[in-house]
């Protein structure tokens, strides 16, 4: 395996062996689009880097139809941390958004690559705190702010300045944003009218596009 082929920069940074183990123990898995991907079975025993397409992982509460999103994982993302860390099974639900490939790799596999390489080591750990802090943000978020100020956030969480487009959530139906921030299809949708009707937000074959990040940043000042 080329650790350019799939264009992860992950691959790009680390040391030849971790190659070398990845063509010896690592696997390309496949998960077809709308259907469930990695279970809390094969997590406790594979680690996985997502190489393209998209998953939800979430919660839900089978009592009160209650969903929770609480990540969606993209290219160059790593799951399930939780599991490699404790050892412990993670029971959360995934579901792919669209065709989805992974590299999959034995858990004893990736924890070696931690403790016998410095390079890898900081690379899992900077990934680890980015994911805790998007964890504490989330809990913040739903205590703290009403729906309007979380959908705000949501939007410029995943704006990528480089291109101007949103990322990971531009194309996803009301529902789906409603579940990202706690709350409910048609409280989303009022708030995407709100946006549209002041120029700052665009929707274009059910696809969203930020047309006025200065306006949306001023919205958060003002709340």
């Amino acid at each position: 395996m080329d650790q350019n082929q799939y264009n992860i920069e992950l691959f790009a940074a680390v040391p030849s062996f971790i190659i070398d183990d990845i063509n010896r123990y690592g696997k390309i898995v496949h998960f077809y689009k709308n259907m469930p991907a990695m279970s809390s079975d094969d997590t406790m025993k594979y680690f996985y880097f997502i190489i393209e397409g998209r998953i939800k992982v979430y919660q839900f509460n089978f009592e009160t139809s209650k969903e929770q999103t609480i990540k969606i994982l993209g290219r160059g993302d790593m799951f399930d941390v939780i599991v490699l860390m404790d050892e412990k099974p993670h029971e959360v639900i995934t579901h792919t958004y669209e065709d989805t490939a992974a590299l999959q790799v034995p858990l004893d596999v990736v924890r070696e690559w931690i403790n016998n390489n410095t390079d890898f080591r900081k690379l899992f750990f900077r990934y680890v705190a980015s994911e805790m802090r998007n964890l504490e943000e989330l809990a913040t978020d739903l205590a703290l702010h009403d729906t309007s100020t979380r959908f705000i956030k949501l939007l410029l969480k995943h704006f990528d300045p480089q291109n101007a487009k949103l990322k990971l959530i531009h194309d996803l139906p009301h529902e789906e944003l409603a579940s990202l921030i706690g709350t409910v299809r048609h409280v989303v949708n009022r708030h995407i009218q709100e946006l549209k009707r002041d120029g700052t937000l665009e929707v274009e074959r059910k696809k969203l596009k930020l047309k006025n990040i200065s306006s949306l940043l001023d919205r958060l000042q003002l709340k």
